[in-house]
């Protein structure tokens, strides 16, 4: 597809959501703009040789077979400052686990074990961490939660009704922090997040400071950014982003208001919504077909209207300053090289601002790079908990980094 036809894509797309013709937006809306021009080349070819009924079998037997996300720990419910209900998940340390021995002196209380807390990104659920979930169980104890909106999350209650106000990075700072008082209260914290969980650490720590001086033993970004998101690329021509940027809020608007209708068109082109996932959550070619199933039940049970509420939020998020806050200690900076969505050079910068902390870009890594690789990912969070005490040593981990064995 050429640049021009790229960028008519995109302004089809808002004429069509501007001026009442639903139905085309509706299916517009289901590749976001034109962002799937580079996947529907790939999924018109398949449809030459694989019909619509088969990919449709494929699909049901991958969700039938496929384990993932089917962790599950002890839920509990936080409430943020605006009311709205937030579903986390604990998992606890197993005493024959192997996890570290704490000394107990005669009459005092056993300190409060490190707690990780598990953050997850945009159109994802705490279910996107299943392969590190399941390498860390029992060995430390951990916290997943689903962000607003997001899971068996509720919806924003700011962003309902007639005095409904955007979302915004701050919002989901003052969340985790809800989340962080109702399951770990006390004792020391590493702090994990991915894309907009990690926005949302960095949203925490501009407005908690002193929570992280005081509590926080360690933190993972993973490909994520501290900023500067209105000027990526995502892989397209000039011509075709400069017509995203331009027309895609309007469009993520529009196609909101009307939710149910964009949902059936959605569903409707259900093979160009695949394509475009895995082409902006791997870069791997042989990705295990069950993980790149998995991504899409993730994605796209995220509805359109909330798609469009997240949205405006990550062009105005700027939180480079908050992270002088994790200067004191060890971080972990750690992105896919081929991320369309937060390129590797967002990561890069974060360790510039982090002078001490520990680089790793993993290479044919896209941004969904926890899935994808999650062999890798799990080694370095293993080695970084390792560092701060939380657990014995990385080797103790389990062996659940591997698709091969998705565990639990």
């Amino acid at each position: 597809m050429s640049e021009t036809s790229t960028g008519d894509a995109v302004v089809a797309a808002a004429a069509a959501a501007t001026t009442g013709n639903w139905r085309k937006a509706g299916i517009a809306g289901t590749a976001i703009g034109v962002i799937a021009a580079g996947a529907a080349a790939g999924v018109a070819i398949e449809r030459l040789t694989v019909g619509r009924g088969m990919r449709k079998k494929a699909r049901l037997a991958l969700d039938a077979s496929g384990p993932y996300g089917a962790l599950r720990g002890m839920p509990g419910k936080a409430y943020s400052d605006d009311g709205t209900e937030l579903y986390y998940e604990a998992d606890e340390v197993d005493p024959e686990a192997g996890g570290p021995r704490r000394r107990r002196l005669f009459g005092r209380k056993a300190p409060a074990p490190v707690t990780v807390v598990f953050s997850h990104g945009y159109c994802l659920s705490q279910d996107s961490w299943h392969f590190q979930r399941a390498a860390l169980r029992g060995l430390v104890r951990t916290v997943h939660w689903d962000q607003r909106s997001h899971g068996r999350s509720a919806r924003g209650a700011a962003q309902a009704g007639p005095d409904a106000v955007p979302v915004s990075i701050d919002q989901l700072g003052r969340d985790l922090k809800a989340v962080i008082d109702a399951a770990a209260p006390e004792g020391p914290l590493v702090l994990v997040g991915h894309s907009m969980g990690g926005m949302t650490i960095m949203a925490l720590a501009d407005q908690y400071p002193e929570l992280i001086r005081d509590r926080v033993v360690g933190a993972a970004f993973v490909g994520t950014s501290a900023g500067r998101l209105g000027e990526v690329n995502y892989g397209l021509p000039l011509a075709g982003v400069n017509a995203v940027r331009r027309v895609l809020p309007g469009v993520l608007k529009a196609l909101g208001s009307q939710a149910e209708l964009v949902e059936r068109g959605r569903r409707a082109t259900a093979d160009l919504f695949a394509g475009l996932i895995k082409r902006y959550s791997f870069s791997s070619r042989d990705v295990d077909p069950a993980v790149a199933r998995f991504a899409e039940r993730l994605i796209e049970s995220t509805p359109i209207d909330v798609v469009a509420e997240f949205y405006p939020a990550f062009v105005e998020h700027d939180k480079a300053e908050s992270l002088a806050v994790f200067r004191e200690v060890p971080v972990l900076v750690l992105a896919g090289d081929k991320d369309l969505v937060t390129p590797s050079s967002h990561s890069e910068a974060i360790a510039d601002l982090l002078p001490d902390s520990e680089l790793v870009i993993v290479p044919d890594g896209g941004h969904l790079v926890m899935l994808e690789h999650p062999e890798a990912v799990t080694d370095r969070l293993a080695d970084l908990l390792a560092r701060v005490g939380a657990v014995p040593a990385p080797a103790n981990v389990g062996p659940y980094g591997s698709t091969a064995q998705p565990g639990g």
